[in-house]
């Protein structure tokens, strides 16, 4: 097999075609099919639909991904105020309206592959999903710790997470598997710096940042749009942990953090996070390096910085670990009124895949369980299915599940007051990149940015875990990370035996997208000055503290 995981027909190459279960040949498992190249998706993404479908029901009852967590209650408080301007210039929502104003939050934090009873102490992008039971229905706000993604377009987030799981023969989770993903994956550097470097480990789930993520959009009274990404941060600071640390607390627990929620809540020390949000005009911003809708980067701060607009406070946990833990279901369509999507391929895939997998794994009546159910009236002409316990309330006529009626049914609700909102989006069906990928240049300036004990932690475990995977596989992830960042790739190389040299030789991947600057380093591979990051602050940059664990 040779080093590269071409697409299409090459000389020489007998592997057997990907196809779906219909026995339809794939000709591009790359790409959604979207209007233009920046989206938004279609919905007759057959193959997409089929691949992620199949997908959501692999494990049975047990979450596919985030099956170790711990969920916790509290409140939101509003600001009223994006920084020190009036909220209601950007959006409608009403839960941000008032200064003071609470809202009832859930709150699950956890781990992403491991299952129901793994370590908490696994390196391991954290789960940090909010519930939002506003007075206009339920808005979840579905994340991470790390502020990015591996990939960013949801046709692949089934292969990703198979690569991370383990072996499907030998049920061992190996770096070749993983490595060689990435490695044909040039868009998951970003990530990966992240996440092998201490940040891959919180110490617990109190002293851990939480990212949506994804691009959203704030819509005002008047309609206007505005993107917006979301960030909450600490109070309690950041801590993180190295390989060695973390071995010494599973040596211990497989269960530390979920422990060190429940004992600090009892003790009273509440732990809490200010919301910060990111704003940006709602357009394609050609003028930038990076599209806004790419998960896999974030909004330099000192362009876009991130003002505050209230604080989540946690002080209660579960009474009954299944009913408010195993149960509770969050999905990132769930929104209420001021709040929208944006074309993010990723946030599309994960609209439907989320609500698909709780319809699932739960049952289509999960939203009338008591954790997931709405504290504002709800009314629908729903009824029936699996487990069903009740009748949603209809209109005044019981006899009417329809609409429109006469006969005394439900009615629509009044509209916002104007039929369009956002730019006009304009494209032909394509299945394609967006054009703006810019793979290694976040990465590089992530690493720069990091403390010098982050950066040697980062470098011990890519040398750890490059060392066992194959040559092929070794060499191209130390390519990746020359063109990051020079003293990262000529550190992992070195602690590999692999000079600048030795993968001079190999060619960008098939289809991947250098920049003008990309080829610059290329031509001068390790010899590349430093990245400068003077002035540069990127969100998940705040201090971190090593939370030392010996044995």
């Amino acid at each position: 097999m040779t080093e590269t995981a071409k697409r299409g027909a090459t000389t020489g190459d007998d592997r057997p075609v990907l196809t779906n279960r219909q026995g339809h040949p794939i000709h591009d498992n790359q790409n959604q099919r979207t209007v233009g190249a920046r989206g938004p998706a279609t919905l007759e993404n057959y193959h997409f639909l089929e691949k992620i479908s199949h997908f959501d029901r692999e494990r049975i009852p047990e979450r596919v991904v985030h099956a170790r967590g711990v969920t916790a209650f509290g409140f939101f408080e509003a600001y009223g105020s994006w920084g020190d301007e009036p909220i209601s210039r950007y959006t409608r929502a009403k839960l941000f309206q008032e200064q003071g104003k609470r809202t009832d939050v859930a709150v699950r934090f956890s781990t992403v592959i491991g299952g129901r009873d793994s370590s908490e102490a696994a390196r391991d992008p954290r789960g940090f999903a909010v519930k939002f039971y506003t007075e206009e229905g339920n808005w979840d706000l579905v994340g991470n710790n790390l502020g990015v993604f591996f990939i960013r377009d949801a046709i692949k987030f089934p292969d990703v997470i198979h690569a991370l799981k383990p072996d499907p023969v030998t049920f061992e989770q190996r770096p070749e598997r993983i490595f060689d993903f990435m490695s044909q994956t040039p868009e998951s550097m970003h990530m990966l710096v992240n996440l092998f470097s201490p940040r891959g480990i919180p110490a617990d789930y109190r002293h851990m940042q939480g990212f949506g993520v994804n691009t959203y959009k704030w819509e005002n009274a008047d309609g206007r749009t505005m993107l917006v990404k979301y960030h909450w941060m600490p109070r309690q600071g950041v801590r993180s942990m190295t390989e060695e640390d973390a071995a010494n607390v599973q040596a211990d627990s497989l269960g530390h953090a979920t422990k060190d929620l429940y004992e600090a809540v009892g003790r009273g020390e509440y732990p809490e996070w200010e919301l910060l949000v990111q704003m940006m005009d709602d357009h394609e911003h050609p003028e930038l390096d990076f599209d806004p809708l790419d998960d896999t980067k974030t909004w330099p701060e000192q362009e876009f910085p991130p003002k505050p607009v209230g604080r989540m406070v946690l002080d209660r946990m579960p009474d009954d670990f299944f009913t408010e833990n195993e149960q509770i279901a969050f999905g990132t369509g769930v929104l209420v009124d001021g709040l929208d999507f944006s074309d993010d391929k990723m946030l599309v895939g994960r609209t439907f895949s989320y609500s698909d997998t709780q319809r699932y794994r739960v049952g289509p009546n999960y939203l009338q369980l008591p954790v997931n159910q709405a504290k504002a009236p709800v009314h629908t002409n729903q009824n029936g299915g699996p487990m069903a316990y009740a009748t949603d309330p209809r209109g005044e006529n019981r006899h009417v599940n329809y609409e429109p009626s006469t006969l005394g049914g439900l009615r629509e609700a009044e509209g916002p007051g104007y039929g369009e909102q956002g730019p006009e989006l304009r494209g032909r069906l394509t299945r394609s990149r967006i054009p703006r990928t810019n793979d290694y240049l976040q990465a590089g300036q992530r690493y720069m940015l990091m403390e010098d004990w982050e950066r040697d932690d980062l470098v011990r475990n890519f040398v750890d875990q490059f060392g066992q995977c194959p040559g092929h596989i070794q060499e191209r992830m130390v390519w990746h990370c020359l063109l990051a960042e020079n003293e990262l790739g000529l550190r992992v190389g070195d602690g590999l035996g692999i000079s600048p040299q030795d993968v001079a030789h190999l060619e960008p991947l098939p289809d991947q997208r250098l920049t003008d600057e990309d080829r610059e380093r290329l031509a001068n591979l390790g010899k590349n000055p430093p990245r400068d990051v003077a002035g540069l602050t990127m969100t998940h940059c705040v201090p971190d503290e090593r939370h030392v664990v010996t044995r």
